[in-house]
């Protein structure tokens, strides 16, 4: 017996990156695991794979429903499928604009609104989101993608407010920046991969990307009966990056080091 035995839970965008990090320690610790995506064939066993677009309404009704019904029952929620986007507030237009929301805040509101239902019939209900660093931090070249994820945040605690006296907790995640193919694919098409993969590293306390498994473990985490208590959180996995402001590495090495 394990912490999550009995419990079932629905990850979306669980066919890579965190979201299949996530599915996959949920399973590791017990839970049955559906895994939303557009490509479920890349879904690996024991998690289930459903075809699934968070953009329409009728695509995340149904998925829903058949990982409702093949799971017996729902218990957690893992919003996890986003996108990125690059550039200032005049970098985008405004197909792009409503794209990424579409996706990131939307989508998340409809997949939610399809759980509900099966959550509020759960002893154990828990939504998790995962955000980002961006809805907090000043990012550069970020404008579009930081909307996103301050709405999601800012939904986080609304959601929590809104479902707290029916047993539904509702709590986030923020990661820092994370080593995933997504930033694969944007360092490979920078300028100099290499100098821009350095400073992804430096800007966290750490000095390195943070691991899809780091995030997920926070995730479940949150998601777990040992969280029974919180909800409405926010919990950063940055590598220091919101809360720390360390010196140079040369000013540390200098006179009067404390």
């Amino acid at each position: 017996m394990t912490e999550f035995t009995g419990l079932t839970a629905i990850v979306t965008g669980g066919a890579s990156g965190i979201g299949l990090a996530t599915a996959r320690l949920l399973a590791a610790r017990g839970a049955r695991v559906a895994c939303l995506d557009l490509t479920p064939e890349a879904v690996p066993e024991p998690l289930l794979g459903i075809r699934a677009d968070v953009t329409d309404d009728d695509s995340v009704r149904a998925a829903v429903r058949t990982a409702v019904t093949t799971l017996g029952r729902l218990d957690i929620l893992v919003n996890n499928a986003g996108i990125g986007a690059q550039g200032t507030v005049e970098s985008n237009p405004d197909d792009e604009w409503h794209r990424v929301l579409d996706v990131n805040v939307v989508g998340l509101v409809r997949v939610t609104r399809a759980c509900l239902p099966a959550l509020r019939e759960s002893p154990h209900a828990a939504i998790v989101n995962t955000c980002s660093i961006a809805a907090t931090a000043g990012l550069p070249q970020r404008a579009l993608y930081s909307a996103s994820k301050g709405a999601v945040q800012s939904l986080t605690l609304a959601m929590a407010a809104d479902h707290v006296r029916e047993g539904i907790r509702v709590n986030c995640v923020n990661p820092g920046t994370v080593d995933t193919p997504w930033v694969r694919r944007l360092l490979s098409a920078a300028a100099d991969p290499d100098a821009e993969f350095a400073a992804l590293r430096a800007r966290q306390a750490t000095g390195r990307l943070v691991s899809a498994d780091e995030v997920a473990a926070a995730i479940v985490h949150l998601a777990g009966p040992s969280a029974a208590s919180t909800t409405g959180a926010v919990l950063a996995v940055d590598g220091g990056m919101q809360g720390l402001r360390l010196r140079p590495p040369a000013a540390d090495a200098g006179p009067g080091k404390p």
